[in-house]
């Protein structure tokens, strides 16, 4: 959530935020709740006062009745700086983070910025198909089974679909838990952070939701364009998480951590669950968007001043994979009117995919600044005494559907069959083509 601290040293400019994304928000209302708030504190504090001053005086009935008159005040003051204290949470709560000075103005993805290009869009001596044109004949993905057991948005990976999932795991785990990868991709970007591997986690995919509120995701009174989006167990009062920062990122509840500890890099494999309520009659063919699907995500606790460096590296692990699988992209930088609400600034990585002659988002990340970390009292010491928030980062290795059919669709031959990216031949007995 949002340091209230912003609202009182400059409303016009969390005003503009506001504004930037499409909301509109009166921040006014909420200074002058935070300042009822002070003023009940300060009331309250010097209640106190004089009941200290009060109570070392000499006791007499007159003494006694005006200290029991002065308790009764100050009850009733701390409930209603409590009330207020409340009030001024539930109005910033709902408010999504302040976007980074440098993230793009706009209203819609279709004002999001191309920032590179790798590659090119393969040629092909065919007419290269969608890949529900030919997967379901090579008896690897069955949605029309999935239909039946599940309902729509499921899908069953089969055969080299599943080999390719687990192919993807294999070879994005080996890379990112080697210091020597990490090493490589920090000196080629010229960035300043300590060569850390990322640690593997297998987290819950179930999670309270104060943990969700504090991450940004549940409970967002509308202002969170994916409120919608998560499965809700009423009769556990748990969430099913659609992506695994949502559980990773409450590791360090309330938890003050060293700097000489940090960067902490995380990448969690999991399973995510989406409505997909904002899609209805899109993309309903195939496994593009389902309402279960498994994903590798990392995740990063940063001090402030090494994040803008860690959202460079994340970008820079994304890119790596990509290449590695010899897959054309463009890597946009999204507009203020198109990233999440806990996010400061994102970059989508879009790859292109030749059966559906467009370019489709595969990966995304996003540094979340201090916004999460105040959510979840996640703090690193500044001092002997002092604190202050950490930053979150988050990013895709691989959504494994999506990618998977990136490498469906660029590897296609005429004949149905399917091409195996090298680098993903080790960790699929050396298999050079996916066959029916």
């Amino acid at each position: 959530m949002l340091d209230i601290k912003l609202f009182r040293q400059d409303a016009e400019a969390v005003q503009r935020a506001m504004q930037s994304r499409g909301l509109a928000v009166d921040v006014d209302a909420i200074v002058a709740l935070d300042q009822q708030h002070r003023t009940a504190l300060q009331e309250l504090e010097e209640a106190q006062a004089q009941q200290n001053v009060g109570s070392k005086g000499p006791i007499d009935p007159d003494r006694i009745a005006e200290l029991k008159t002065l308790k009764e005040k100050i009850i009733a003051l701390r409930i209603r700086a409590d009330e207020l204290e409340q009030h001024v949470h539930e109005a910033v709560m709902p408010l999504p983070n302040i976007p980074l000075e440098d993230t793009p103005i706009g209203k819609s993805s279709t004002d999001n910025v191309e920032l590179s290009c790798f590659g090119e869009q393969k040629k092909f001596d065919f007419v290269p198909k969608h890949y529900m044109d030919f997967a379901p004949q090579l008896g690897i993905i069955d949605t029309q089974s999935a239909a039946v057991v599940s309902g729509s948005r499921f899908g069953y990976l089969k055969g080299g679909a599943a080999q390719f999932q687990f192919a993807l795991l294999q070879y994005a785990i080996s890379r990112l838990t080697n210091q020597e990868f990490i090493s490589g991709l920090i000196a080629k970007a010229k960035l300043s952070v300590a060569p850390t591997p990322f640690v593997p986690v297998i987290p819950p995919v179930m999670v309270k939701p104060e943990m969700m509120r504090a991450m940004g995701f549940a409970e967002r009174a509308g202002v969170d364009k994916g409120n919608d989006e998560s499965y809700w167990l009423d009769k556990d009062g748990l969430y099913l998480v659609g992506t695994s920062e949502q559980s990773i990122g409450p590791m360090h509840y309330d938890q003050i951590l060293n700097p000489a500890d940090l960067p902490l890099r995380y990448v969690g494999y999991s399973t995510c669950f989406r409505r997909e309520s904002g899609a209805a009659g899109k993309d309903t063919r195939g496994i593009l968007r389902v309402h279960q699907f498994d994903k590798l995500e990392m995740f990063t606790v940063a001090t402030p001043e090494n994040s803008p460096h860690e959202h460079q590296l994340i970008l820079a692990v994304e890119e790596a994979f990509m290449q590695g699988l010899g897959l054309h992209y463009r890597v946009m930088r999204l507009c203020t009117g198109d990233i999440g609400a806990a996010s400061a600034s994102t970059y989508d990585i879009e790859t292109w995919m030749p059966g559906q002659q467009e370019y489709r988002e595969t990966s995304s990340t996003s540094t979340t600044t201090d916004y999460q970390a105040r959510g979840l009292k996640t703090r690193f010491r500044t001092g002997e005494k002092a604190t202050a928030p950490v930053h979150m980062l988050n990013g895709t290795v691989f959504a494994f559907g999506r990618i998977i059919i990136a490498i469906l669709e660029n590897y296609q031959n005429e004949d149905g069959t399917v091409q195996v990216p090298e680098v993903l031949r080790p960790y699929m007995n050396g298999k050079e083509v996916i066959r029916g």
